[in-house]
């Protein structure tokens, strides 16, 4: 990746619908060599989809609550299971495989406490996991 494959990456992450000429108007590149660089990342598992954020389902951009996870899988749980469970969960920003009693670590924000237990439930029944221990960020 150079820095006009993270300059994709940043405008795909704002508007994944942009055009191809439109995409490469803003970062300064033909309409092919936008698509090649797009198709590119796609067949090397950079980018992995693209998806709808319905409003109601959209994580809040300020106010809510930011958390940090902790997130122990059943050991009959693949890891890449889990993985493209996260990514469909728009109130996850981030799950980062970690050392310790833990087998990962999510980053979420969401609208208040009754969308953060349906999260925590979600994680449990559909993401597979056994044990959570939930941090709230104070900042």
């Amino acid at each position: 990746m150079d820095d006009l494959d993270s300059a994709i990456i940043d405008v795909l992450r704002t508007d994944g619908r942009i055009s191809f000429s439109e995409l490469g108007r803003q970062i300064g590149l033909s309409t092919n060599a936008t698509a090649a660089r797009v198709r590119r990342l796609e067949r090397s598992g950079v980018i992995t989809g693209y998806r709808a954020i319905l409003g109601s389902d959209a994580p809040v951009a300020e106010g809510g609550l930011e958390a940090f996870i902790d997130v122990r899988l059943d050991p009959a749980r693949q890891s890449e299971e889990f993985l493209e469970w996260t990514r469909r969960i728009p109130e996850i920003r981030d799950a980062v495989h970690v050392t310790g009693a833990y087998d990962y670590l999510l980053h979420i924000r969401v609208a208040g406490t009754a969308a953060l237990d349906r999260l925590l439930r979600s994680t449990k029944n559909d993401g597979g996991a056994t044990h959570t221990q939930t941090r709230l960020a104070l900042r």
